[in-house]
């Protein structure tokens, strides 16, 4: 099942004969599942090559093979260099798109700068007929690519970093369920491609989740369990700091205190090295940029959340007492907790497309917000605020199977009356499952309508 990616395709479907191209994201994200796609229509010779953890002459001699199974080549011809295999396919009167997946596996057993640079004399020199992409899962090395002190730098025509699919995208994998269950699997599974296609649409999210996170022999266990770590460059205190942050947001000192770690230094660079690699999230309060204090860090991947939060640290007991025991005594009591925290997410997601879209207007940046004089709220941080031209909008998020009430409403309005903050302007509700009634001094999105109107002309909210 192939959905979104639409911006992407109409990206991957221009005609880019001679010129290269760049496309990166995390395993599991799609990246080849989108270039096979986009190559379906392409009406040039295509080629895709998914480079080996070996010497240089190897993958020469893999490319051979597969440009002979695809009839460019009518049989093995010996190369001595990539240049040489590029220089050939130039002459040949056809034009063509040559993929090279998993480039910085040519690293493995070659000098990276070698590498760039023998595709750097490629693309300079041998693609007058070709059209070449490089793709790979490697973030942080496939970035470098980018940097100026890199032979690549410039090279590229287009660059495209592929993420997981939003949670509009994503719930078109489950379609049938309600908004409650959407948010619900989205909150746990993530938008991994991979992974959602690995769930039973019809099935509940209990039955989904022991079918998979709790079972070692599921593809997503295996997924959540080892993805992190077949980067070679991270060390086993990743796990230490992965299990800290669990589904909470935590400065740079609480996971200090959680690791018992000396202030020496490791734990900064252990943290900018799993930040770098887009494992990690760091977040600023958008009306604190530059308090550094103030920024807390969170796992980027919903299902490693879900890992770390529920099944790492407690892993001997799932052995025990089987996934069902399992799922009912360590997971059903905190799940709805987990889930409303990504709701938060979806929340800010919402807010992004309508800006996007061209629905909402002046609006300078999204995020949470530190309030200075906070007396009576039990919340040091509001997760969701949107900054106007005026000041800030503030949203209050509920997730529940149950309309929000005016006795909920009017107890989160006075809580909020001990933030004394003149920044904020507005005051907006945000409930999963809609409101009991409405009164006319704030804002409200009901979050059954979340994302489901915006092909339409007529916005989500609805100001009083």
């Amino acid at each position: 099942m192939f959905v979104g990616r639409e911006e992407e395709l109409a990206l991957l479907r221009e005609e880019h004969i001679g010129k290269a191209l760049i496309i990166y994201g995390k395993r599991r994200v799609g990246k080849t599942t989108l270039i096979l796609k986009a190559l379906e229509q392409c009406p040039y010779q295509t080629v895709y090559f998914e480079c080996l953890k070996g010497t240089m002459q190897e993958n020469i001699d893999g490319l051979v093979r597969e440009l002979v199974r695809v009839k460019v080549l009518p049989v093995p011809l010996a190369f001595n260099t990539l240049q040489d295999v590029f220089a050939y396919l130039n002459t040949m009167p056809q034009k063509m798109v040559v993929v090279v997946d998993e480039y910085t596996h040519l690293y493995t057993m070659n000098d990276s700068g070698v590498v760039d640079s023998v595709f750097q004399c490629i693309i300079d020199n041998r693609l007058s007929n070709i059209e070449l992409i490089l793709a790979g899962s490697h973030i942080g090395m496939m970035k470098d690519l980018l940097q100026e002190r890199n032979p690549l730098y410039g090279r590229f025509a287009a660059s495209l970093k592929l993420d997981e699919l939003n949670y509009l995208d994503t719930s078109k994998f489950y379609p049938d369920k309600s908004a409650y269950d959407k948010v619900a699997h989205y909150a746990v599974f993530g938008g991994s491609p991979f992974i959602n296609q690995a769930l039973n649409p019809a099935a509940t999210l209990r039955e989904n989740i022991i079918g998979t996170i709790l079972n070692p022999m599921s593809p997503v266990y295996l997924y959540a369990s080892h993805l992190v770590f077949s980067d070679s460059s991270l060390n086993v205190n990743a796990e230490r700091i992965f299990s800290a942050l669990g589904n909470d947001r935590k400065r740079y000192t609480e996971i200090e205190d959680a690791l018992g770690v000396k202030k020496t230094g490791n734990l900064a660079k252990q943290i900018k090295t799993l930040t770098d690699l887009e494992i990690l999230s760091r977040n600023i309060p958008i009306n604190k940029p530059n308090d550094n204090k103030k920024a807390t860090y969170e796992l980027s991947d919903n299902l490693l959340r879900f890992y770390y939060a529920f099944v790492y640290k407690n892993a001997s007991a799932l052995q025990v007492l089987g996934a069902e025991t399992f799922y009912d005594e360590y997971i059903a009591p905190a799940l709805t907790d987990f889930i409303a925290r990504r709701f938060e997410d979806i929340c800010r997601e919402y807010f992004s497309l309508q800006v996007r879209s061209g629905r909402m207007n002046g609006v300078r940046s999204i995020g949470s917000y530190y309030p200075d004089t906070a007396v009576r709220c039990e919340s040091k941080v509001f997760p969701i605020v949107v900054e106007l031209p005026d000041g800030y909008a503030v949203y209050l998020p509920k997730y529940s199977s149950q309309p929000m009430t005016i006795d909920e409403i009017h107890g989160e309005a006075q809580r909020m009356e001990g933030v004394n903050d003149p920044g904020i302007r507005q005051l907006g509700f945000i409930s999963l499952n809609g409101f009991v009634e409405q009164e006319k001094s704030y804002t409200y999105l009901d979050g059954n309508d979340i994302f489901t109107r915006m092909q339409s002309e007529t916005s989500c909210l609805t100001h009083h």
